[in-house]
């Protein structure tokens, strides 16, 4: 009994012990993420007052009179600038008394509190029950994924009230108590962002109608309130640019994702535009209230909003950048059985709310439609056919479990250093693999590019002293290959042409194709795969940051000739037609060579031929001698690019353990049932 007694008080006192472990954890976690929101919001700040005060809070500009003091003269819409309602131009009529310095401090503060308020809010709409720790980490994360999107960067930068709309909404719907006061601020939000009007169906299909009739006289109170007030920018405002539009640029302007700017943009004019304009946005609004009543009825009152914030931005005239924060709300839907599909959709909404298109959508003509209104698509496909799950289904709180590869047994006892890392059976979702290829790569490029931001202008000497230093190694290791490469193969002239050929087009073609067959045939050599890859890439860039190297083609006394690129212009200070796109000094170490390495050897461990193999090896091969003949690289390059190959298996090795691929298989090996002696015919 006295053993029985310890052994459960020693049982109690440990699981006390993991819980007091998990609740520090919780408060260090909850700790760390309000600094992030600290950082981020610095920053903001310093991005704001550190650009010229020309090009800072231009919305603002209607305000700014004589001698720098606020007053309002003549019509709001003068210069076009000002896109908000007449009703937004008497409530900011009190900032006439204010200067235009105390203006901006207090903008930039003022919408930072908005923000704050507006991420604590969202995250207690969170569906019920929520759990203790996601309650919260909830708040800092709501606010920082807010600070980070394109909308409120853009209102900080601008000078906009687009986030006073969707807090108003916000706090109606989850924080009023009483209908009418709920409906007021509802009706106050619509006022300032008309579309908005589109929660008063929500409120009367959802049972809240006092609050929807509160809606509807509260925006018809203001909207009159201000023509009366401001008769000639009442009529400006609603009968000359109809509602709006034609404020704040062109119609087809790529920052309108709206229908209308959409058509627009795809060259439907007149009539036509209007009648499509209309008819599809009567689609999209329909849809989208059917959606978010059945959400709503299902207890998921914040996807609700969302859908229906969504279908504004998609039926306003004009859905400027800094009107689309709605969009980011959609962020709560979940969608997908799968847990591991469950990331898809809050990842693309993340992406496409923080990231320019640009970087999310490759530079292919066929593919500018979708790149030119990649918000627009992401809001009405929320809108009207993102299948979220409801809270009855029994995916909604338990989606079918990922399964994981057993620990691999590794020859270092602290390998991995990240345990939960583990090794997945299943092959990730596409199109989120695809989304973070992409995203990965512009990033890689915009990085590459930036690695020596000076270079250009003072940094091209560092280089081709860098390049000196590697040509007098090389020269010490009889390895100075350059010169007698490159002039050997010019006179060649089927040989130039086909590693022009080679360079040019096998550096992604063939990493594509090994990462395309491993996602489709081998799934867990897939991860381990592009594992290694990612920490090759970023071992690279590290390169590129820290030695900015000019390869032999851009050295002017070496006679390299450039056979890919053409003759250089030395005596130009930003000589060659790539130096404003590509780093042209990032050449230590190659990446072209390092990844046709990788390549090489992920085909020698997984293929399961030795023709394979060998085939697959021959392409560092054939890399390596282009990136030399063609005058691109030089041989230390090559040998740095082995080098960060080499770190970036290492690193998947202690970050994950060891590769996976071999465990399951003998595991399948000992399910296999083996024959008895009697089968065989032995004794």
């Amino acid at each position: 009994m006295a053993n029985a007694e310890h052994g459960g008080g020693a049982g109690g006192a440990f699981g006390a012990g993991a819980a007091g472990t998990a609740q520090a954890r919780l408060k260090v976690t909850r700790v760390a993420l309000w600094l992030v929101v600290a950082v981020l919001a610095v920053r903001q700040v310093a991005a704001v007052l550190s650009t010229p005060k020309a090009d800072r809070l231009t919305d603002l500009e209607t305000w700014v009179g004589p001698d720098g003091v606020l007053h309002v003269n003549g019509s709001l819409y003068d210069s076009t600038r000002f896109t908000g309602t007449p009703f937004g131009g008497l409530v900011l009529k009190p900032l006439t008394r204010a200067a235009e310095q105390a203006l901006g401090w207090g903008w930039t503060f003022g919408t930072l509190l908005l923000v704050v308020a507006l991420g604590v809010v969202a995250a207690r709409a969170l569906p019920t029950p929520v759990s203790r720790r996601t309650s919260l980490l909830a708040a800092p994360v709501a606010i920082s994924l807010l600070m980070l999107s394109l909308p409120v960067r853009n209102t900080l930068h601008l000078g906009q009230t687009s986030i006073i709309p969707v807090l108003l909404v916000l706090l109606g719907c989850f924080v009023a108590r009483e209908e009418r006061a709920a409906g007021a601020l509802i009706g106050l939000a619509a006022a300032l962002q008309p579309t908005v009007l589109l929660f008063a169906p929500l409120l009367w299909f959802t049972g809240r109608r006092r609050a929807a009739v509160s809606a509807g006289i509260t925006f018809v109170a203001c909207t009159a309130l201000a023509w009366a007030a401001m008769a000639d920018d009442s009529y400006t405002y609603w009968v000359h640019h109809m509602g709006g539009a034609g404020l704040g640029g062109a119609a087809d302007d790529l920052a309108n994702q709206s229908l209308h700017g959409a058509l627009l943009r795809l060259g439907v004019e007149g009539p036509l535009e209007i009648t499509l304009f209309l008819v599809l946005g009567a689609v999209v609004a329909a849809l989208g209230l059917r959606r978010a009543v059945r959400y709503a009825q299902d207890g998921q009152l914040l996807l609700a909003v969302a859908i229906i914030g969504c279908a504004a931005v998609a039926v306003s005239p004009t859905a400027w950048q800094h009107q689309l924060l709605w969009v980011l709300l959609a962020v709560v839907g979940r969608v997908g059985k799968r847990a591991s599909d469950r990331y898809m959709w809050p990842v693309a909404v993340i992406i496409v709310m923080t990231l320019p298109a640009k970087m999310v959508i490759p530079n292919v003509g066929a593919l500018h439609p979708v790149r030119d209104n990649i918000v627009l698509l992401a809001a009405v496909a929320a809108a009207t056919v993102v299948p979220f799950l409801s809270r009855t289904s029994e995916f909604y709180r338990s989606p079918v479990p990922t399964g994981y590869a057993p620990p691999v047994p590794a020859r270092f006892r602290r390998v991995p250093l990240l345990p939960f890392l583990r090794r997945v059976l299943t092959r990730p979702n596409l199109l989120l693999e695809l989304l973070l290829i992409r995203v990965t790569y512009a990033v890689y490029q915009k990085v590459r590019l930036a690695a020596t931001g000076g270079t250009i202008s003072g940094g091209r000497s560092t280089a081709e002293a860098h390049g000196h230093q590697i040509h007098d190694i090389e020269k010490f290791l009889h390895i100075d290959i350059e010169y007698w490469a490159n002039h050997a193969v010019v006179k060649i002239g089927w040989l130039r042409d086909f590693f022009d050929f080679y360079y040019t087009s096998f550096h992604f073609l063939v990493p594509l194709t090994v990462l395309g067959v491993l996602y489709w045939r081998r799934p867990v050599d897939y991860r381990w795969a592009r594992a290694s890859l990612g920490f090759t890439t970023l071992l690279g860039l590290a390169g590129f940051w820290l030695y900015p190297l000019a390869p032999p083609r851009l050295m002017p006394d070496l006679g390299i000739i450039d056979t890919v690129y053409g003759v250089q212009d030395f005596s130009q200070p930003d000589y060659g037609t790539l130096t404003a796109l590509v780093n042209q000094y990032a050449a230590m170490p190659s990446l072209h060579f390092g990844w046709s390495l990788w390549c090489g050897l992920v085909i020698a461990i997984v293929a399961p031929k030795g023709w394979m193999k060998a085939l697959g090896l021959l392409h560092p091969f054939f890399t390596v001698s282009a990136i030399v003949a063609t005058g691109n690289h030089w041989v230390l390059d090559a040998v740095g690019g082995a080098a960060v190959v080499l770190a970036g298996f290492g690193l998947s090795y202690v970050f994950m353990g060891p590769r996976a691929r071999t465990v399951v298989a003998a595991a399948e090996n000992d399910a296999e049932p083996r024959p008895t002696p009697a089968a065989t015919g032995r004794t």
